[in-house]
């Protein structure tokens, strides 16, 4: 008896030994696995692991960021602008230069101001999306011409529309390689090119990509040869992207007074406070003051929006 239950205790020792190793191999493994999910569902625009490029900071705030309705916009805005930056470190970054530029402006002109510039912080960091995200398109649209010659010369080649767009990806930089990359791989899945192409003119839109995706989905859909129009139409994005030129340079002035305008009050306010220390908390320190200095920023605000509506030329 003796024997048996020394047997029994060692056969129960062994056993308990075997699930506990089991175990933490497959919390190892398991482990690994959600990392690697992690990794691959965090692959930006370059195609490059954002885990692999640098270690990301504030991950729990960005883990639990994405899952609410902000979280999700800033996701969609940073990857439509290739920063290398995710939603939790954007709105970590964000709510810092928010509490900054609110104390600078309480300590330096009065309380009053506090609220305003973190206003005005918030407007800046949507600003700043919206810029890198149409500097981004510019960039596309620039290397648009090239895209067509390729695509012509693979076609005319004999090559595949689909084998056409990974060698375009490949021989391009960013942002069109990119670009035309993440199409590529979307492809090689099983997806269609029709939804992929229309997906990359909702993400980068321009009336020249709709114009290729255009030419591309017909000629997809259609048959046919494909290499007349895709010539024609890059000499005709070359010709587009000479006139975008001179009219961006002839519109920089324009562009550089609408920031002029709001930065001379800026500094005319500047300049009463440190001539008369304590003026600008006097004025703010009764509502008529308040609502003056409101109507002044408003009209300012709106001289800005004015300039750069007036400036706007579509092309």
């Amino acid at each position: 008896m003796e024997n048996q239950a020394a047997l029994l205790a060692l056969g129960a020792t062994i056993l308990t030994g075997t699930l506990a190793v089991a175990g933490v191999h497959a919390y190892a493994s398991g482990r690994a696995q959600r990392q690697a999910l992690v990794d691959r569902l965090s692959i930006g625009p370059g195609g490059t692991s954002d885990a692999g490029a640098r270690g990301r900071r504030f991950s729990a705030v960005d883990r639990r960021l994405r899952r609410t309705r902000l979280g999700r916009a800033i996701h969609l805005r940073l990857s439509a602008t290739g920063l290398d930056l995710t939603a939790g470190e954007f709105f970590v970054y964000v709510v810092a230069v928010v509490a900054a530029l609110w104390l600078m402006a309480a300590a330096t002109l009065a309380p009053f101001f506090g609220p305003i510039a973190g206003v005005v912080a918030i407007w800046s960091a949507v600003v700043f999306l919206n810029w890198q995200r149409q500097k981004r398109i510019e960039a596309f649209i620039n290397q648009l011409p090239d895209v067509a010659r390729i695509l012509a010369n693979a076609t005319a080649a004999g090559l595949a529309l689909r084998t056409s767009l990974a060698m375009a990806a490949e021989e391009l930089e960013a942002p069109a390689g990119e670009e035309l990359s993440m199409v590529a791989d979307q492809l090689a899945l099983g997806r269609s090119i029709d939804d992929t192409l229309g997906e990359l003119a909702e993400r980068l839109p321009s009336r020249e990509l709709i114009v290729l995706v255009t030419t591309l989905v017909l000629s997809n859909k259609a048959g046919g040869s494909v290499v007349n129009s895709l010539r024609n139409l890059t000499q005709t994005l070359e010709d587009r992207k000479e006139t975008r030129r001179e009219v961006r340079t002839m519109l920089s002035e324009v562009h550089a007074t609408a920031f002029t305008v709001p930065l001379l009050g800026l500094g005319s306010l500047l300049l009463i406070n440190s001539s008369n220390e304590g003026a600008l908390a006097r004025v703010t320190g009764s509502p008529m003051g308040q609502t003056l200095i409101l109507i002044a920023l408003g009209l300012y605000g709106v001289g800005f929006f004015v300039i750069r509506r007036l400036g706007k030329i579509e092309v």
